[in-house]
Protein backbone atom coordinates (compact mmCIF):
# COMPACT_ATOMS: atom_id res chain seq x y z
CA UNK A 1 0.00 0.00 0.00
CA UNK A 2 1.42 3.37 -1.04
CA UNK A 3 1.29 6.39 1.24
CA UNK A 4 -1.54 7.92 -0.81
CA UNK A 5 -3.63 4.76 -0.48
CA UNK A 6 -2.94 4.76 3.26
CA UNK A 7 -4.17 8.35 3.53
CA UNK A 8 -7.38 7.26 1.82
CA UNK A 9 -7.75 4.23 4.10
CA UNK A 10 -7.29 6.41 7.17
CA UNK A 11 -10.07 8.75 6.02
CA UNK A 12 -7.81 11.75 5.72
CA UNK A 13 -8.36 12.92 2.14
CA UNK A 14 -11.32 15.18 1.38
CA UNK A 15 -10.75 16.76 -2.07
CA UNK A 16 -7.99 16.65 -4.69
CA UNK A 17 -7.45 18.57 -7.92
CA UNK A 18 -5.92 15.66 -9.86
CA UNK A 19 -5.91 12.34 -8.06
CA UNK A 20 -3.72 10.50 -10.58
CA UNK A 21 -0.94 13.10 -10.52
CA UNK A 22 -1.08 13.59 -6.77
CA UNK A 23 -0.98 9.85 -6.13
CA UNK A 24 2.06 9.46 -8.39
CA UNK A 25 3.95 12.39 -6.84
CA UNK A 26 3.21 11.38 -3.25
CA UNK A 27 3.90 7.67 -3.68
CA UNK A 28 7.18 8.31 -5.50
CA UNK A 29 8.38 10.79 -2.87
CA UNK A 30 8.54 13.66 -5.40
CA UNK A 31 6.04 15.98 -3.79
CA UNK A 32 7.36 19.31 -2.53
CA UNK A 33 4.33 20.43 -0.59
CA UNK A 34 3.38 23.16 1.80
CA UNK A 35 0.88 23.63 4.58
CA UNK A 36 0.19 27.08 5.99
CA UNK A 37 -0.10 27.98 9.68
CA UNK A 38 -1.27 31.48 10.61
CA UNK A 39 0.30 32.50 13.95
CA UNK A 40 -2.85 33.74 15.65
CA UNK A 41 -1.71 32.44 19.08
CA UNK A 42 1.58 31.62 20.80
CA UNK A 43 1.04 27.87 20.46
CA UNK A 44 -0.20 25.35 17.95
CA UNK A 45 -3.35 23.51 18.99
CA UNK A 46 -5.19 20.27 18.23
CA UNK A 47 -6.67 21.89 15.13
CA UNK A 48 -3.12 22.02 13.69
CA UNK A 49 -2.34 18.47 14.80
CA UNK A 50 -3.91 16.85 11.75
CA UNK A 51 -1.73 18.93 9.42
CA UNK A 52 1.40 18.09 11.40
CA UNK A 53 0.55 14.39 11.22
CA UNK A 54 0.09 14.63 7.46
CA UNK A 55 3.43 16.39 7.07
CA UNK A 56 5.16 13.71 9.12
CA UNK A 57 3.54 10.85 7.17
CA UNK A 58 4.54 12.33 3.81
CA UNK A 59 8.04 13.18 4.99
CA UNK A 60 8.52 9.58 6.13
CA UNK A 61 7.65 8.54 2.56
CA UNK A 62 10.41 10.73 1.12
CA UNK A 63 8.42 13.85 0.27
CA UNK A 64 9.63 17.31 1.25
CA UNK A 65 7.37 19.44 3.45
CA UNK A 66 7.43 23.21 3.65
CA UNK A 67 5.90 24.60 6.81
CA UNK A 68 4.71 28.08 5.87
CA UNK A 69 4.27 30.40 8.82
CA UNK A 70 1.81 33.16 7.94
CA UNK A 71 3.59 36.15 9.39
CA UNK A 72 2.23 38.17 6.47
CA UNK A 73 -1.28 36.75 6.10
CA UNK A 74 -1.78 37.07 9.87
CA UNK A 75 -1.69 40.82 9.29
CA UNK A 76 -5.01 40.38 7.46
CA UNK A 77 -6.75 37.40 9.04
CA UNK A 78 -8.46 34.41 7.45
CA UNK A 79 -12.26 34.80 7.26
CA UNK A 80 -12.75 31.02 6.85
CA UNK A 81 -14.98 29.58 9.56
CA UNK A 82 -15.56 33.01 11.09
CA UNK A 83 -18.77 34.93 11.70
CA UNK A 84 -16.89 38.08 12.64
CA UNK A 85 -13.61 39.80 11.83
CA UNK A 86 -10.48 38.59 13.60
CA UNK A 87 -8.83 40.97 16.04
CA UNK A 88 -5.90 42.81 14.49
CA UNK A 89 -2.51 41.85 15.93
CA UNK A 90 0.64 43.92 16.21
CA UNK A 91 3.80 42.97 14.30
CA UNK A 92 5.50 42.24 17.63
CA UNK A 93 2.76 39.80 18.71
CA UNK A 94 2.83 38.07 15.33
CA UNK A 95 6.62 37.69 15.47
CA UNK A 96 6.44 36.23 18.99
CA UNK A 97 3.85 33.70 17.84
CA UNK A 98 5.97 32.83 14.78
CA UNK A 99 8.93 32.06 17.04
CA UNK A 100 6.77 29.80 19.23
CA UNK A 101 5.47 27.92 16.18
CA UNK A 102 8.99 27.33 14.89
CA UNK A 103 10.08 25.79 18.18
CA UNK A 104 7.07 23.46 18.39
CA UNK A 105 7.25 22.31 14.76
CA UNK A 106 10.95 21.51 15.07
CA UNK A 107 10.08 18.90 17.70
CA UNK A 108 7.70 17.17 15.30
CA UNK A 109 9.10 17.62 11.79
CA UNK A 110 12.71 16.77 10.79
CA UNK A 111 14.20 19.97 9.38
CA UNK A 112 17.77 18.62 9.26
CA UNK A 113 19.80 18.15 6.06
CA UNK A 114 17.23 19.89 3.86
CA UNK A 115 14.53 17.30 4.61
CA UNK A 116 12.01 20.06 5.26
CA UNK A 117 11.79 23.83 5.17
CA UNK A 118 10.26 26.40 7.45
CA UNK A 119 9.53 29.74 5.80
CA UNK A 120 7.59 32.89 6.64
CA UNK A 121 5.37 34.56 4.03
CA UNK A 122 6.16 37.92 5.61
CA UNK A 123 9.44 37.65 3.67
CA UNK A 124 7.61 38.38 0.40
CA UNK A 125 4.14 39.67 1.29
CA UNK A 126 5.23 42.63 3.40
CA UNK A 127 7.49 43.96 0.64
CA UNK A 128 4.82 43.90 -2.08
CA UNK A 129 3.88 47.15 -3.78
CA UNK A 130 0.10 47.39 -3.91
CA UNK A 131 -0.16 48.78 -7.44
CA UNK A 132 2.37 46.26 -8.75
CA UNK A 133 0.45 43.44 -7.05
CA UNK A 134 -2.80 44.57 -8.65
CA UNK A 135 -1.13 44.66 -12.07
CA UNK A 136 0.61 41.33 -11.59
CA UNK A 137 -2.16 39.16 -10.18
CA UNK A 138 -5.35 41.25 -10.00
CA UNK A 139 -6.47 40.31 -13.50
CA UNK A 140 -6.20 36.60 -12.61
CA UNK A 141 -9.06 36.75 -10.11
CA UNK A 142 -12.77 37.09 -10.82
CA UNK A 143 -14.69 38.89 -8.08
CA UNK A 144 -17.87 37.02 -9.05
CA UNK A 145 -16.09 33.71 -8.65
CA UNK A 146 -14.44 34.74 -5.37
CA UNK A 147 -17.81 35.61 -3.87
CA UNK A 148 -19.05 32.06 -4.48
CA UNK A 149 -16.34 30.71 -2.16
CA UNK A 150 -17.80 29.26 1.04
CA UNK A 151 -15.41 31.25 3.24
CA UNK A 152 -16.87 34.49 1.84
CA UNK A 153 -20.49 33.44 1.41
CA UNK A 154 -20.96 32.77 5.12
CA UNK A 155 -19.73 36.27 5.94
CA UNK A 156 -21.67 38.29 3.38
CA UNK A 157 -24.78 38.65 5.53
CA UNK A 158 -22.92 40.16 8.49
CA UNK A 159 -20.40 42.07 6.43
CA UNK A 160 -17.09 41.14 4.84
CA UNK A 161 -14.33 43.74 5.07
CA UNK A 162 -12.18 44.53 2.03
CA UNK A 163 -9.19 43.67 4.23
CA UNK A 164 -10.39 40.05 4.62
CA UNK A 165 -11.51 39.91 1.00
CA UNK A 166 -7.83 40.07 0.04
CA UNK A 167 -6.96 36.95 2.04
CA UNK A 168 -7.61 34.58 -0.87
CA UNK A 169 -5.28 36.61 -3.09
CA UNK A 170 -2.57 36.55 -0.43
CA UNK A 171 -2.81 32.78 0.08
CA UNK A 172 -2.83 32.21 -3.68
CA UNK A 173 0.23 34.43 -4.00
CA UNK A 174 1.96 32.29 -1.36
CA UNK A 175 1.63 29.19 -3.55
CA UNK A 176 2.82 31.19 -6.57
CA UNK A 177 5.87 32.47 -4.63
CA UNK A 178 6.72 29.06 -3.17
CA UNK A 179 6.50 27.44 -6.62
CA UNK A 180 9.01 29.90 -8.01
CA UNK A 181 11.35 29.98 -5.02
CA UNK A 182 11.43 26.32 -3.95
CA UNK A 183 9.74 24.27 -6.66
CA UNK A 184 6.72 23.68 -4.43
CA UNK A 185 4.26 21.68 -6.56
CA UNK A 186 1.52 20.88 -4.03
CA UNK A 187 -0.49 22.54 -1.30
CA UNK A 188 -2.29 20.66 1.44
CA UNK A 189 -4.70 22.07 3.99
CA UNK A 190 -8.01 21.78 5.79
CA UNK A 191 -11.14 21.24 3.75
CA UNK A 192 -12.29 24.78 4.61
CA UNK A 193 -9.34 26.14 2.57
CA UNK A 194 -10.37 24.59 -0.76
CA UNK A 195 -11.30 27.84 -2.52
CA UNK A 196 -8.08 29.57 -1.47
CA UNK A 197 -6.03 26.59 -2.64
CA UNK A 198 -7.71 26.51 -6.04
CA UNK A 199 -6.88 30.20 -6.37
CA UNK A 200 -3.21 29.31 -5.99
CA UNK A 201 -3.22 26.54 -8.60
CA UNK A 202 -5.05 28.82 -11.04
CA UNK A 203 -2.61 31.69 -10.46
CA UNK A 204 0.37 29.41 -11.15
CA UNK A 205 -1.28 28.10 -14.32
CA UNK A 206 -2.15 31.56 -15.65
CA UNK A 207 1.13 33.29 -14.75
CA UNK A 208 3.63 30.47 -15.32
CA UNK A 209 1.81 28.01 -17.54
CA UNK A 210 2.63 25.22 -15.06
CA UNK A 211 0.55 22.64 -13.24
CA UNK A 212 0.40 22.61 -9.45
CA UNK A 213 -1.89 20.55 -7.26
CA UNK A 214 -4.01 20.87 -4.15
CA UNK A 215 -5.39 18.36 -1.67
CA UNK A 216 -7.53 18.98 1.38
CA UNK A 217 -7.77 16.77 4.43
CA UNK A 218 -10.92 16.16 6.40
CA UNK A 219 -11.42 18.33 9.46
CA UNK A 220 -11.26 16.48 12.78
CA UNK A 221 -14.93 16.35 13.76
CA UNK A 222 -16.59 14.35 16.51
CA UNK A 223 -19.64 12.13 16.00
CA UNK A 224 -21.88 15.21 16.43
CA UNK A 225 -20.15 17.05 13.58
CA UNK A 226 -18.36 19.54 15.85
CA UNK A 227 -14.63 20.34 15.64
CA UNK A 228 -12.58 18.43 18.17
CA UNK A 229 -9.97 20.09 20.32
CA UNK A 230 -12.15 22.28 22.52
CA UNK A 231 -12.87 21.94 26.25
CA UNK A 232 -14.89 24.00 28.72
CA UNK A 233 -11.72 25.95 29.55
CA UNK A 234 -10.77 26.54 25.89
CA UNK A 235 -8.58 25.00 23.20
CA UNK A 236 -6.38 21.94 23.68
CA UNK A 237 -2.90 23.32 23.03
CA UNK A 238 0.28 21.52 22.02
CA UNK A 239 2.29 23.71 24.41
CA UNK A 240 2.87 22.04 27.79
CA UNK A 241 2.59 25.46 29.43
CA UNK A 242 -0.92 26.04 28.05
CA UNK A 243 -2.24 22.45 28.24
CA UNK A 244 -0.29 20.14 30.54
CA UNK A 245 0.75 16.70 29.22
CA UNK A 246 -1.63 15.15 31.74
CA UNK A 247 -4.59 17.26 30.58
CA UNK A 248 -3.63 16.56 26.96
CA UNK A 249 -3.61 12.82 27.74
CA UNK A 250 -6.93 13.06 29.56
CA UNK A 251 -8.58 14.88 26.65
CA UNK A 252 -7.93 11.92 24.34
CA UNK A 253 -8.59 9.36 27.07
CA UNK A 254 -12.09 10.82 27.44
CA UNK A 255 -13.19 11.07 23.81
CA UNK A 256 -16.57 9.55 22.99
CA UNK A 257 -16.63 5.86 22.16
CA UNK A 258 -17.84 6.66 18.63
CA UNK A 259 -14.75 8.80 17.91
CA UNK A 260 -11.95 6.52 19.11
CA UNK A 261 -11.31 4.55 15.92
CA UNK A 262 -11.50 7.69 13.76
CA UNK A 263 -8.90 9.41 15.94
CA UNK A 264 -6.65 6.35 15.92
CA UNK A 265 -6.74 6.25 12.13
CA UNK A 266 -6.33 9.95 11.48
CA UNK A 267 -3.87 10.96 14.19
CA UNK A 268 -1.71 8.01 15.22
CA UNK A 269 0.92 6.05 13.31
CA UNK A 270 -0.32 2.68 14.50
CA UNK A 271 -0.68 0.12 11.66
CA UNK A 272 -4.18 -0.04 10.23
CA UNK A 273 -4.31 -3.76 11.02
CA UNK A 274 -3.78 -3.03 14.71
CA UNK A 275 -6.44 -0.31 14.65
CA UNK A 276 -8.92 -2.70 13.03
CA UNK A 277 -8.39 -5.11 15.93
CA UNK A 278 -8.99 -2.31 18.43
CA UNK A 279 -12.18 -1.41 16.53
CA UNK A 280 -13.61 -4.79 17.50
CA UNK A 281 -13.58 -3.93 21.20
CA UNK A 282 -16.97 -3.39 22.82
CA UNK A 283 -18.38 -2.15 26.10
CA UNK A 284 -15.85 -1.28 28.78
CA UNK A 285 -13.09 -2.83 26.66
CA UNK A 286 -13.19 0.31 24.49
CA UNK A 287 -11.31 2.03 27.31
CA UNK A 288 -8.25 0.04 26.26
CA UNK A 289 -8.39 1.68 22.82
CA UNK A 290 -8.87 5.11 24.43
CA UNK A 291 -5.81 4.59 26.61
CA UNK A 292 -3.73 3.62 23.60
CA UNK A 293 -4.96 6.68 21.70
CA UNK A 294 -4.13 9.00 24.59
CA UNK A 295 -0.67 7.51 25.11
CA UNK A 296 0.28 7.55 21.42
CA UNK A 297 -0.68 11.20 20.93
CA UNK A 298 0.91 12.38 24.18
CA UNK A 299 4.09 10.54 23.20
CA UNK A 300 4.07 12.25 19.78
CA UNK A 301 3.72 15.75 21.22
CA UNK A 302 5.40 15.61 24.62
CA UNK A 303 7.70 12.57 24.42
CA UNK A 304 7.77 9.16 26.08
CA UNK A 305 8.68 10.37 29.56
CA UNK A 306 5.69 12.73 29.80
CA UNK A 307 3.38 10.15 28.20
CA UNK A 308 4.46 7.56 30.77
CA UNK A 309 3.91 10.02 33.62
CA UNK A 310 0.47 11.03 32.32
CA UNK A 311 -0.61 7.43 31.89
CA UNK A 312 0.67 6.48 35.32
CA UNK A 313 -1.08 9.46 36.92
CA UNK A 314 -4.37 8.68 35.18
CA UNK A 315 -4.24 5.02 36.18
CA UNK A 316 -3.40 5.93 39.77
CA UNK A 317 -6.22 8.49 40.01
CA UNK A 318 -8.87 6.15 38.72
CA UNK A 319 -7.52 3.01 40.36
CA UNK A 320 -8.42 1.67 43.76
CA UNK A 321 -5.64 3.65 45.48
CA UNK A 322 -5.32 7.28 44.52
CA UNK A 323 -1.74 8.45 43.88
CA UNK A 324 -1.26 12.21 43.58
CA UNK A 325 2.46 12.31 42.69
CA UNK A 326 2.01 13.08 38.99
CA UNK A 327 -1.30 14.91 39.28
CA UNK A 328 -1.46 18.36 37.63
CA UNK A 329 -0.83 20.91 40.36
CA UNK A 330 -0.84 24.64 41.08
CA UNK A 331 1.32 26.33 43.72
CA UNK A 332 -0.50 28.76 46.02
CA UNK A 333 1.07 31.46 48.16
CA UNK A 334 -0.04 33.33 51.25
CA UNK A 335 -1.14 36.17 48.97
CA UNK A 336 -3.90 33.94 47.59
CA UNK A 337 -5.58 33.83 51.02
CA UNK A 338 -7.69 36.51 52.67
CA UNK A 339 -8.36 36.21 56.41
CA UNK A 340 -7.10 32.64 56.37
CA UNK A 341 -9.15 31.30 53.45
CA UNK A 342 -9.52 31.40 49.67
CA UNK A 343 -12.85 31.67 47.83
CA UNK A 344 -13.67 28.50 45.90
CA UNK A 345 -14.19 30.46 42.66
CA UNK A 346 -10.81 32.15 43.08
CA UNK A 347 -9.21 28.77 43.75
CA UNK A 348 -10.75 27.24 40.62
CA UNK A 349 -9.57 30.21 38.54
CA UNK A 350 -6.07 30.08 40.01
CA UNK A 351 -5.82 26.39 39.11
CA UNK A 352 -7.04 27.00 35.56
CA UNK A 353 -10.05 24.75 36.01
CA UNK A 354 -12.62 27.28 34.80
CA UNK A 355 -12.54 29.87 31.98
CA UNK A 356 -14.72 32.26 33.99
CA UNK A 357 -16.39 32.58 37.36
CA UNK A 358 -19.75 32.29 35.63
CA UNK A 359 -18.74 28.81 34.48
CA UNK A 360 -17.48 28.07 38.01
CA UNK A 361 -20.84 29.00 39.52
CA UNK A 362 -22.60 26.78 37.00
CA UNK A 363 -20.38 23.82 37.84
CA UNK A 364 -20.90 24.26 41.58
CA UNK A 365 -24.67 24.61 41.24
CA UNK A 366 -24.74 21.38 39.21
CA UNK A 367 -22.68 19.51 41.81
CA UNK A 368 -19.58 19.27 39.63
CA UNK A 369 -16.93 20.47 42.11
CA UNK A 370 -15.44 18.66 45.14
CA UNK A 371 -12.53 19.50 47.41
CA UNK A 372 -10.92 16.55 49.20
CA UNK A 373 -13.98 14.43 48.32
CA UNK A 374 -16.36 16.96 49.86
CA UNK A 375 -18.87 18.29 47.34
CA UNK A 376 -19.08 22.08 47.15
CA UNK A 377 -22.69 23.32 46.94
CA UNK A 378 -22.28 27.02 47.83
CA UNK A 379 -20.83 29.32 45.14
CA UNK A 380 -19.61 31.60 47.96
CA UNK A 381 -17.82 28.78 49.79
CA UNK A 382 -14.22 29.22 50.92
CA UNK A 383 -11.38 26.79 51.54
CA UNK A 384 -9.54 27.46 54.78
CA UNK A 385 -5.75 27.47 54.94
CA UNK A 386 -6.09 24.83 57.68
CA UNK A 387 -7.43 22.43 55.01
CA UNK A 388 -3.91 22.37 53.57
CA UNK A 389 -2.54 20.57 56.62
CA UNK A 390 -1.02 17.81 54.45
CA UNK A 391 0.41 20.41 52.09
CA UNK A 392 -2.33 20.31 49.46
CA UNK A 393 -6.00 19.79 48.67
CA UNK A 394 -7.39 17.74 45.79
CA UNK A 395 -9.97 19.44 43.60
CA UNK A 396 -12.22 17.28 41.48
CA UNK A 397 -14.14 18.75 38.53
CA UNK A 398 -16.79 16.49 37.06
CA UNK A 399 -15.97 12.81 37.10
CA UNK A 400 -12.56 12.77 35.44
CA UNK A 401 -10.63 15.98 36.13
CA UNK A 402 -8.38 16.09 39.22
CA UNK A 403 -6.09 18.91 40.28
CA UNK A 404 -3.78 19.38 43.26
CA UNK A 405 -3.62 22.82 44.88
CA UNK A 406 -0.36 22.99 46.81
CA UNK A 407 0.48 25.40 49.63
Amino acid sequence: MGVYEELVARGLIAQVTDEKEIRELVNSGKAVFYIGFDPTADSLHVGHFMALCLMKRLQMAGNKPIALIGGGTAMIGDPSGRTDMRQMMTKETIQHNVDCFKEQMSKFIDFSDGKAMLVNNADWLLDLNYVELLREVGACFSVNRMLTAECYKQRMERGLSFLEFNYMIMQSYDFYALYQRYGCNMQFGGDDQWSNMLGGTELIRRKLGKDAYAMTINLLLNSEGKKMGKTQSGAVWLSAEKTSPYDFYQYWRNVDDADVVKCLKMLTFLPLEEIEELAKLEGSEINKAKEILAYELTNLIHGKEEADKAQEAARALFGSKQNTDNMPSTQLSDDDFTDGSVAILDLLSKCGLIPSKKEGRRLIEQGGISVDDEKITDVYATVAKDAFGKGHVIIKKGKKTFHKAVL
